[in-house]
Order: C-alpha cells, then structure tokens, then sequence
C-alpha cells in the first residue's frame, strides 16, 4: 500500500501526513509505503510543467504580467517557481540551496499584490493545476486529494501575499 505523505495542513491520505515532506520511508508499522508529493506526481517535471503552464498564462494576463520587473524575461522567475514548489511538496532543497529561506510574504513585498492580483493569480495557478494533475501518475482517488491539498496550500500563499488594499 502506497501513501502519500503531505507537507504541513491537513492530511489528504489514510496515513499521517509529515511536516516537512521527509524522503520515502518503507515498512511502517502499519504495511504503507509513505511517499512525498514531489515523488507521487513523477518528481520536478511535473511542477516544471505546471510552471510552464502557469507562466503561459502570466505572458498573456496584464494585470499579473506588470508584477514582474523584467515582463521578457520570466525564465528566472519560471525557474525559481518551479524549484520551490518542487522543494515545498517534498523534493530537493535546491531552492534553499540557491535562494536561502523561501520567505515568501518578504519576497513579494516590493510588488503591490491587492485583491485583485490574487484572483488573477489564483486563477492561473488553478487553471495550470487543472491540466497538469491529469497527467500525474496517481489512481483518481488519490489524484483529487492530492490535487484538493494543492489548491488549499495556492488558495493560503495567493491570500498571505496581499499586501496592498487597492
């Protein structure tokens, strides 16, 4: 039996979620093979593809587009995006390696993020998660948990980024 272990919040198996996304562990107590996120979903190609997605979507959208100081150049954003999420949901820490602490909420702070920002972003998060999920090797079942616990982990980063009223 496969289980697959979440990074903090709540827990989208039968199986304790860990808070830190730790490697796979075999013989558990009770006969699951606990697995990560990152490794449940094929591993960096697949927040790759979301990223790919997802920036496709930022290239046509103005309101997100303006955020970013260099709109012609999103490859550095691109990257750092998908090798945080790929961190976040249990891979390898080369983000942390590169970048440090994630420190989320100070890094986007020189952007004003309001309302509007969120939705916009929010909206092309899920879209990309929309299609890539799909293409996750994981049964159904499975699949919509982990995509749930997705949506609810973008759904709380998109909100704590806002900092403006406007």
């Amino acid at each position: 039996m496969k289980a697959v272990s979440t990074p903090p919040g709540p827990d989208t198996t039968d199986a304790a979620a860990t808070t830190d996304g730790d490697d796979t562990t075999d013989g558990d107590d009770d006969g699951t093979h606990r697995v990560t996120v990152f490794e449940a979903v094929g591993g960096q190609s697949f927040f790759d593809r979301l990223v790919d997605r997802f920036y496709e979507r930022v290239e046509t959208d103005d309101v997100l587009l303006s955020m970013y100081p260099e709109p012609d150049d999103l490859a550095p954003a691109r990257r750092r995006l998908a090798l945080f999420l790929g961190q976040y949901w249990g891979g390898p820490a080369v983000y942390a390696e590169e970048r440090g602490h994630p420190r989320l909420r100070m890094r986007h702070q020189p952007f004003v993020v309001g309302d509007r920002e969120r939705r916009h972003w929010l909206a092309a998060m899920e879209d990309s998660l929309t299609e890539t999920i799909v293409e996750a090797p994981l049964e159904p079942e499975l699949r919509d948990a982990v995509e749930q616990r997705m949506r609810e982990y973008f759904e709380m980063s998109a909100a704590a980024m806002v900092n403006s009223d406007r």
